[in-house]
């Protein structure tokens, strides 16, 4: 990733321009002619803020480019501000974990987190081919119909013809003859007809499964067989509305498992794979109409809970929590038994905040305090957090 927008050629090179300028106004250094540096806006206090505060967060962002030695990028710009602002909870959980345990990030880690972010989503060419054979569909259909229309009226058009050699009282037997012949004529365009129109309906039916399959894809983890965080930000902007309007309870938790880096490193990530799987079965065995759970990136799953007080969720996890702990687990792989496996988890009341995100944060925030106070625990998030 270093140097790969430094030539003229890239695409980005505006967009790496601009940053640069950034950076060079944040170390005092600029190229812009002074005139230009002193402008002002005119309105009043709040546009100062607003302007202030934007200011302020380019500086921000900044600072954490050069403090991690990071390209100027659009990517590594874009996961900065997610970072800075908490635009998306997932990349400032990962950023979190990498600098309590490096200290630092580099480019290549933001490349994997990128790329981790876009895994679920359907690329842009698998959707343009499935759009294409939707319009391949459609216009071959489109097609049968209209020679089919055209042979029912040419068809017509010949009976009405020899209706009138009928008429006039003319050799029947050749008119006979002839409506015979146009008969089969019509029939055998009619059976070739059905016979596209099956084969259409075919390829539209493998062509809807395609769309369910990619439709799959984009909303639950290949690995566990959960719902992904996109399908769990959706469950959650549902539940709300109908959590709100029962006047019901509504809380999420996030459960993180304990020292995972630990098993891919001592078990290695198959026998990882396989623990995140067996802790994604034993949350989904409490999973119902009213309790939706969700891997939510990593060894982290979130849950949500309608119609369950926070005190009441707690109790839930902490039995499952519990559950887990009390397991043996042993390595497939080698038949050793492996170290106790556990998760810590946070909890936090939805309608006690001003928005879900706001929420997700105060369970984020309960859950590293479990971590920080010896792991293997529920807390629960104070409301005036």
């Amino acid at each position: 990733m270093t140097g790969a927008i430094s030539s003229s050629a890239s695409p980005q090179h505006g967009l790496t321009d601009r940053l640069a300028r950034w950076a060079r106004g944040f170390s005092g250094k600029s190229d812009e002619p002074e005139a230009e540096m002193e402008q002002r806006p005119r309105t009043g206090g709040a546009a100062n803020r607003e302007v202030n505060r934007r200011r302020q967060l380019y500086a921000d962002i900044g600072d954490f480019l050069f403090a991690h030695d990071l390209d100027l990028t659009p990517v590594n710009f874009s996961v900065a501000l997610d970072y800075l602002t908490g635009a998306n909870i997932g990349v400032e959980k990962a950023i979190r974990a990498v600098m309590m345990e490096r200290g630092k990030i580099t480019n290549g880690w933001i490349e994997s987190l990128a790329a981790e972010q876009r895994a679920d989503e359907v690329t842009p060419e698998s959707l343009a081919t499935m759009l294409d054979k939707v319009e391949e569909n459609l216009s071959q259909f489109t097609g049968l119909m209209h020679e089919s229309r055209n042979s029912a009226k040419d068809y017509g058009a010949a009976l009405q013809e020899q209706a009138k050699d009928l008429v006039a009282g003319r050799d029947n037997e050749p008119v006979l003859a002839r409506l015979v012949g146009l008969t089969r004529s019509m029939v055998e365009k009619t059976r070739q007809v059905e016979s596209q129109l099956r084969e259409n309906q075919k390829q539209t039916q493998a062509l809807k499964s395609s769309l369910e399959s990619a439709r799959r894809a984009a909303e639950h983890d290949h690995l566990t067989g959960l719902p992904n965080r996109r399908a769990f930000e959706a469950v959650l902007r549902e539940e709300l509305v109908q959590a709100q309007a029962g006047q019901e309870a509504l809380s999420v938790a996030f459960c993180d498992i304990d020292h995972f880096k630990n098993i891919n490193d001592a078990h290695g990530h198959d026998t990882g794979d396989r623990v995140l799987k067996f802790v994604a079965g034993l949350l989904a065995k409490i999973s119902n109409d009213r309790c939706h759970v969700a891997r939510h990136g990593g060894e982290e799953f979130v849950m949500l809970f309608r119609g369950k007080t926070a005190a009441e969720t707690c109790e839930a996890v902490d039995g499952v929590r519990e559950d887990l702990a009390n397991r043996s687990l042993v390595n497939r792989t080698n038949g050793e038994r492996m170290e106790r496996v556990s998760f810590s988890a946070g909890v936090a009341n939805v309608l006690a905040y001003e928005d879900p995100r706001a929420a997700l944060k105060a369970a984020d925030r309960a859950l590293y305090l479990a971590k920080e106070h010896g792991r293997n625990r529920v807390y629960l998030a104070a409301e005036t957090d």
